[in-house]
């Protein structure tokens, strides 16, 4: 439960800073959220692939904050096609 419970507050904060660093429109809590912990998940993977370890708070937000910013750029480039 507490895991969960820190997976949807990093989330939400790395919605939130890649929102703010590409300058996207902040619709409310709720798609920062999913974008964030949907961000994570593909931040993770991106760090995985190139051989980076995440330990801790920080590089967690890091991670999740990076998967965000190309979750942002993929829903840029290419959501008006899907």
């Amino acid at each position: 439960m507490l895991s969960l419970l820190w997976m949807l507050l990093i989330g939400l904060g790395a919605g939130s800073l890649a929102a703010w660093f590409m300058n996207a429109p902040r619709p409310g809590w709720l798609p920062t959220l999913v974008v964030g912990v949907l961000g994570s998940f593909v931040g993770g993977f991106l760090f995985r692939m190139v051989g980076f370890g995440v330990k801790g708070f920080p590089a967690d937000l890091l991670t999740a904050t990076v998967g965000a910013v190309v979750c942002i750029y993929a829903i840029r480039k290419w959501g008006s096609r899907l």
